[in-house]
């Protein structure tokens, strides 16, 4: 590796790997890999898994690096790239998790689910149940400026000041974005679970 890519800007980084200099696709690896295993594995919950959606972000990232544009930042471009991975990973195993109705009471008075505020519900509990299948397509519908923002803020938990420098916009436009991404997930979960049980049949010889 030129000891001088260490000190090199993501921006020219990239320009340097679009024109064919593997070493520096290299140090964008060496630089976001641990973060984007953060990130899989937040998904996921599982290192195996973890690890291999990390080499299938950064082999579609070196794919699609000459369609790279400049409008986002690298690393958000990365971490959405590396969520839509872990999430297709996740899609794949689904068939061996457990149902949303098998890890209930099996009452026929039960309420679907309702996620009030994600503010106050941790997205590690959304996630051990089947809300996880239902986010990873319902994030992926997300307006791109909601999408990043949630990744950032609720997937990989940097704070509100922290995504507004990556993104470069305030503090007040982060938390604005934020706040619709967590409704439109919030109601179409709402609604999928409202929609499952008003379909679920009713006590035999009813």
């Amino acid at each position: 590796m030129s000891p001088g890519f260490a000190e090199t800007a993501d921006v020219e980084l990239v320009r340097l790997a679009q024109e064919g200099q593997t070493r520096a696709f290299d140090e964008l690896v060496r630089r976001y890999q641990d973060r984007v295993y953060r990130l899989c594995y937040k998904i996921l919950r599982h290192e195996e898994d973890a690890a291999e959606a990390l080499q299938d972000a950064f082999l579609s990232a070196f794919k699609g690096l000459p369609r790279f544009k400049s409008e986002s930042t690298f690393s958000t471009w990365l971490y959405r790239i590396a969520t839509n991975a872990s999430l297709m990973k996740y899609r794949r195993r689904r068939a061996g998790h457990v149902s949303y109705e098998q890890s209930q009471t099996g009452s026929e008075d039960n309420e679907p689910m309702a996620i009030a505020d994600w503010s106050t519900q941790p997205l590690d509990d959304l996630l051990d149940t089947e809300t996880r299948e239902i986010l990873s397509r319902e994030i992926d519908q997300l307006p791109e400026n909601e999408r990043e923002v949630f990744i950032l803020r609720d997937i990989m938990e940097q704070s509100n000041e922290e995504v507004a420098k990556e993104l470069g916009l305030t503090v007040a436009a982060i938390k604005s974005r934020l706040h619709r991404a967590r409704v439109h997930l919030r109601d179409r979960v709402n609604r999928y679970f409202r929609d499952k049980l008003s379909k679920r049949p009713g006590p035999a010889g009813a």
